[in-house]
């Protein structure tokens, strides 16, 4: 049997953001750059920090990595000790410079940065009424009409909290927002909790970031998880908190545990680390095979296969080679050069898999045109059989929360059974997951949790939809 095999395009969930805020008795500059780069995982587009030393606020942002970015002449002439920053992947808003974060404006009250993680679910209804008042965008973000809500809130009252609890108030969907105001530092989340964030002290200092790991690596210490609809102020001395009304269930985000975050970030309480080898047990247990090697697919299903591994007794086994080293193919400028660079991504180790019945585990399955490559891959490396294990349910409904996830039609599973979805990736056989089993790996409650992109149920109202805890579409 002979395989064509195309270039391999990660099609996996791309990530959405991450934000960052510090309020220190030095300069922030250095260690708002080392946050980013510790959180660069959740975006690669574009990066940027806004710091102040309690009145302007100067910034640098652009497209490309942290290192890339924040470098340079303007970049060495920052200084200030609190700030905040960001790193991007477009999810709403194309990709451009335009789009960059932290946004920033000059408002009656002083400078106002922002950084935002998420997407608002009514966006565009809230462009069209400011439009309609006679207000111009300068960018396609959803971030930039939270900007213009925050300025006008501002313009009515000195009080930045009063000015975000009434922007709160307005705003549906999933938003972790960090928030520099004339120099204070304020840190937001949705009355969801959709997207992650939390707080920490660093030596000289309170911060906010969308991981634990800042706190961790910076040489801190992570405090808790800012709760969702609650308002926090940080300073070099401590941090004080506002309550807002939080939604009546929460809607964590699952994929932050299967996919996102960072393995060794704590989120709601439970470990990246642990939850991710969890699904791989309760994985073997649910879709067993008979096989002689597991093999993950680096490096998010690493921890999945290890626990795949641990509960089904077959030995676990490095059966790709990642090149940690090539460009960042998805914003190389033409579909050659994309394609050239994808190539180069990964490499099976035969030795690993010739001659043998091979599981691939990996967190999840999107398109089927990444993991169909890999399955290629390996049988052209020798592999007797290959199985394809999933630490994610099917994915079958869009995600409009921040994922890019944006329309039915490019998930392989859905309308497809997983014989069906067997055969168009080439594989022996595929196993998922059940949603049962994740909420049982993540051990919060399913009530707690957004899981529309594998149930089609949502948290807030979209139109054509089906609301979480509806009974029918029509209710």
């Amino acid at each position: 049997m002979t395989f064509e095999v195309a270039p391999l395009e990660d099609d996996r969930p791309k990530h959405f953001c991450g934000v960052v805020g510090m309020a220190l008795e030095g300069d922030a500059v250095p260690h708002l750059k080392k946050a980013l780069r510790i959180i660069q995982h959740r975006g690669q587009e574009s990066a940027g920090i806004a710091v102040s030393t309690g009145g302007a606020i100067s910034y640098v942002r652009g497209m490309g990595l942290v290192h890339e970015v924040l470098t340079g002449r303007q970049y060495n002439a920052l200084a200030g000790n609190r700030g905040i920053g960001h790193v991007r992947y477009s999810t709403s808003g194309s990709s451009c410079a335009e789009n960059c974060q932290p946004i920033t404006v000059t408002t009656k009250e002083g400078d106002l940065a922002l950084a935002h993680n998420g997407d608002i679910v009514n966006a565009g209804s809230i462009r069209d009424k400011l439009q309609s008042e006679g207000w111009a965008f300068l960018t396609s973000s959803d971030s930039e009409i939270i900007v213009r809500m925050l300025a006008t809130e501002l313009s009515n009252s000195p009080d930045p909290v009063r000015a975000i609890k009434t922007v709160m108030r307005t705003l549906e969907g999933a938003y972790s927002i960090t928030m520099m105001l004339d120099g204070r530092v304020f840190g937001f989340r949705d009355p969801f909790g959709f997207r992650p964030l939390c707080l920490g002290r660093l030596p000289g200092g309170y911060a906010l970031a969308s991981e634990s790991a800042v706190f961790d690596v910076l040489k801190g210490e992570f405090i808790r998880d800012v709760l969702p609809g609650e308002i926090v102020e940080i300073s070099s001395s401590g941090a004080t908190s506002t309550r807002t009304p939080a939604a009546p269930h929460c809607a964590h985000c699952m994929f932050e545990w299967v996919y996102f975050a960072r393995p060794d970030a704590v989120i709601e309480g439970r470990e990246v680390y642990q939850v991710r080898t969890n699904i791989g047990h309760i994985l073997a247990k649910e879709q067993p095979v008979e096989a002689d090697v597991v093999v993950p697919v680096p490096d998010s299903g690493r921890a999945h296969a290890l626990g795949f591994a641990e509960g089904s007794g077959i030995p676990y086994a490095e059966g790709f080679m990642k090149n940690r080293y090539i460009e960042r193919t998805f914003i190389l400028p033409d579909q050659s050069q994309r394609d050239e660079g994808v190539l180069l991504k990964l490499n099976p180790i035969r030795s690993t898999v010739a001659g043998k019945r091979v599981v691939i585990v990996d967190d999840s399955i999107v398109r089927g045109t990444t993991m169909l490559k890999i399955v290629q891959m390996t049988r052209r490396a020798g592999a007797k059989e290959v199985h394809v294990r999933i630490g994610c349910p099917p994915v079958i409904a869009p995600c409009f929360y921040g994922v890019d996830m944006k329309t039915r039609e490019q998930f392989a599973a859905l309308n497809r059974t997983p014989k069906q979805i067997a055969e168009l990736i080439t594989a022996d056989s595929v196993g998922y997951i059940s949603q049962a089993g994740l909420v049982r790996a993540l051990g919060i409650p399913e009530s707690e949790l957004c899981l529309a992109c594998v149930n089609g149920e949502y948290p807030t109202r979209i139109a054509g939809e089906k609301m979480r805890f509806q009974r029918t579409l029509e209710v």
